[in-house]
């Protein structure tokens, strides 16, 4: 399977990631994570507006008010970008100094989900994946992640995958929207580099999970069951996020990073923006944190 993927916001950018689609005002956000910025891109005119941080911005959910739930580096605030309003929702991070905050996605129960990463060049299993819901209470759910990444929830919000993106694997647990409890983890499939390490991942409306192969430079198209049904090249080498977006969730965005060597930098000069292509399928539309 390939795809025609082009440029729609030329950031160039260290490590763009958590690109969300917005239905209400037909927008993609996006976080520059060193950059400390939450970008605001329109599918067809680009970049509409920026706002700054005081530290990395590392994931981003939209809520039912229309503001913004947002993960910083040790923290997560409520942002709205018509009034630039910002105040702190869960500022009860605890783990090691050399740890940041890293992926995280609202889920089908209204809370926003976000995982944890060693930040240490060698990186360790000590990270940890989080629930926090509107009242600012957080739970940590599962634990032992070097790089928590890639969660997404299958059309009936029964499933969650989950990965390590240095595992490296993607794992599947059973998931209750009306409680947000999340058990029976396993393994869904393994990973290597040459497969793609998994970055981000996001659902489609068949069941399907999309794996940002961050290694590799592809997407990884898997069945439930962790059959890979495709591997899809992209325009960069190092994919983070894919998103299903446009009015119909017809379209698929990606975020990418430089931090690539400079031969792969040169062929690829455009690494650090965000990509656009039609999708074979619809996505799996993601929620809004409820109470917000």
């Amino acid at each position: 399977m390939t795809l025609t993927f082009r440029c729609i916001a030329d950031l160039r950018a260290g490590l763009t990631e958590s690109p969300v689609w917005d239905d209400r005002r037909g927008t993609l956000f996006v976080c520059d994570i060193p950059g400390k910025a939450i970008i605001e891109i329109d599918l067809a005119e680009g970049v509409r507006r920026q706002w700054s941080f005081e530290a990395e911005v590392t994931a981003l959910g939209l809520c039912d008010s229309g503001a913004l739930v947002v993960a910083l580096a040790r923290k997560v605030i409520v942002f709205d970008p018509d009034t630039e309003t910002r105040r702190d929702l869960w500022t009860g991070y605890d783990e090691p100094e050399t740890s940041r905050l890293n992926d995280g996605k609202v889920g089908p129960d209204g809370a926003f989900w976000i995982g944890a990463m060693d930040g240490r060049a060698d990186r360790k299993p000590i990270a940890r994946l989080y629930r926090v819901d509107a009242q600012g209470q957080a739970r940590a759910m599962e634990g032992g992640f070097a790089v928590s990444n890639g969660l997404a929830w299958s059309p009936d919000g029964r499933s969650l995958y989950h990965s390590d993106s240095r595992g490296p694997w993607i794992d599947r647990l059973d998931f209750d929207p009306a409680t947000g409890e999340a058990t029976n983890r396993r393994r869904m499939v393994d990973l290597d580099e040459a497969t793609g390490r998994p970055d981000g991942g996001a659902c489609d409306a068949d069941g399907d999970y999309w794996s940002a192969g961050v290694s590799a430079s592809v997407l990884n198209r898997f069945a439930p069951d962790g059959t890979l049904r495709a591997r899809i090249p992209v325009p960069v080498p190092a994919p983070t996020m894919p998103c299903f977006c446009g009015p119909d969730l017809k379209q698929i965005a990606i975020t990418s990073h430089r931090q690539v060597d400079a031969a792969a930098l040169e062929d690829a000069p455009q690494s650090g923006s965000v990509f656009l292509a039609e999708a074979p399928v619809s996505g799996t539309p993601v929620a809004r944190m409820k109470g917000l």
